[in-house]
């Protein structure tokens, strides 16, 4: 985790333990701690599921270009094609 994302933790745990006015210092640090970790874990789990869920839309979306390209030049060569027989057919004539 960047230092950013730690500091942020800690600030907010330190924030939501002083809020607990009823506890003593030492409970406060540990209510501090445990908050702070709590969120590094939460942020971690969701930076986590940001990757699965981009990896599977690289994935999804790798294949609809795939699929999309092979049309694309199916119908590209098939234009060709007939381009090919009308213009033989016009020398023809």
């Amino acid at each position: 985790m960047s230092q950013a994302a730690l500091g942020e933790a800690q600030g907010q745990g330190e924030a939501f333990a002083l809020a607990l006015t009823w506890l003593g210092p030492c409970e406060q640090n540990e209510i501090s701690r445990l908050f702070a970790q709590h969120h590094l874990d939460l942020r971690k789990e969701m930076l986590t599921a940001t990757m699965v869920r981009a990896d599977e839309l690289k994935a999804e979306y790798s294949q609809r270009y795939d699929h999309l390209r092979r049309r694309i030049t199916g119908l590209a060569g098939a234009a060709l094609g007939l381009y090919t027989l009308i213009l033989a057919f016009v020398c023809l004539l």
